[in-house]
């Protein structure tokens, strides 16, 4: 079976907690945040890359020129992450596996993504999640033929990770610990250095 895959990277927040200049333009590693993670979804090789913008959008789409990726804005950022995964969604409409990358999670690589996608390859599970340390973390696989209409219902902040939760045909894929670590503050930041 052929699956046509397709990549969320999901860069629309605000990152409130980090302060006042945008998270996603903090440098490590010579390159801001957004960079690391975009670079890992087109290593992947798996399909085509939407950039989900909101906040800071002119920045974000600025620190990403020269990648080979599609940037969308979504308008409705404010209301929440359901409707920038859902705009992602929308960008992708061939895609029978969407692949949903957080952009402030630096330490994630293209191996993760792969991994994640040849577990999809054995079976038909409704998503694949990474679990580190029994931690539920990210990138996400989503099978959009079992989701779509559940993932149509999100709103608000939330993504599909409440979604996942009440479903028993997951599979979770042990990883490493650059699944559960996303930088949300500047001190997340700098131990990552």
């Amino acid at each position: 079976m052929t699956v046509d895959y397709g990549l969320v990277l999901l860069a629309a927040g605000r990152g409130t907690r980090f302060g006042a200049s945008p998270k996603l333009l903090s440098v490590l590693d010579g390159e801001p945040l957004v960079r690391h993670a975009a670079r890992a979804a087109l290593a992947s090789r798996l399909g085509p890359v939407v950039v989900v913008l909101g906040a800071h959008g002119l920045a974000v789409r600025a620190a990403l020129e020269g990648l080979d990726l599609t940037c969308i804005d979504n308008p409705a950022y404010e209301e929440g992450l359901s409707t920038s995964l859902q705009a992602g969604l929308a960008a992708l409409p061939q895609a029978d596996a969407i692949l949903v990358l957080l952009a402030d999670m630096p330490r994630i690589a293209a191996h993760h993504i792969i991994t994640l996608a040849e577990a999809f390859r054995g079976g038909d599970p409704a998503a694949i999640v990474p679990v580190h340390a029994g931690q539920r973390g990210n990138p996400v696989l989503l099978n959009r033929r079992r989701l779509a209409a559940d993932l149509a219902t999100l709103t608000g902040d939330q993504g599909a990770g409440r979604l996942l939760a009440r479903r028993t045909d997951i599979r979770e894929l042990a990883m490493d610990a650059a699944v559960i670590q996303d930088v949300d503050t500047p001190e997340a930041l700098a131990g990552l250095v």
